[in-house]
């Protein structure tokens, strides 16, 4: 009848072979194919270099990232540096215009307050009359006057004040 090995006909062991044969060339077919891809694409890669000129190019970049690291630091160096500066530089203002003595018009007389990221400056006010021009400087720390400011200075004292 039909002969059989380790009790299954040889027929179906042929049919098994053969269908494991036909995976096995379609799995190497489409790995040649892939590898072909591989190839095109490590030729377009190396293509008008070698070896020695690619580790060349690789080189100049690191170099590259080293010199940018290094000015980076330096940046945050001079930026810090001129954090700390500003604190003393003046950041607040309030400027309030009047009519001193009621007789030039045109609100030629102001009051000036300048002041730190700490609320220490001056008030400055500048008097305008027929005679001349006079101004005067008070002191401001911590947000306050050393001495009695008048109610412009107050008021430009506090348009200083409300730029936090």
């Amino acid at each position: 009848m039909f002969e059989t090995y380790l009790g299954i006909p040889t027929d179906y062991v042929v049919i098994g072979l053969a269908a494991l044969v036909v995976i096995l060339l379609i799995i190497m077919i489409v790995d040649g194919v892939k590898l072909s891809r591989l190839r095109k694409k490590y030729e377009a890669f190396m293509s008008g270099s070698n070896a020695k000129s690619l580790e060349d190019s690789l080189i100049f970049r690191l170099e590259q990232v080293d010199e940018l690291l290094a000015a980076n630091a330096k940046n945050e160096r001079n930026i810090e540096s001129l954090f700390k500066r500003s604190k003393y530089n003046f950041q607040k203002f309030g400027l309030v215009k009047y009519d001193a003595l009621q007789e030039m018009g045109g609100k030629l007389s102001f009051t000036l307050c300048m002041l730190d990221e700490r609320n220490n400056g001056f008030v400055m006010n500048v008097v305008h009359s027929r005679e001349g021009c006079y101004s005067y400087m008070k002191e401001i720390i911590d947000a306050n006057a050393v001495v009695t400011l008048a109610a412009e200075e107050e008021q430009a004292l506090e348009q200083a004040l409300q730029q936090e």
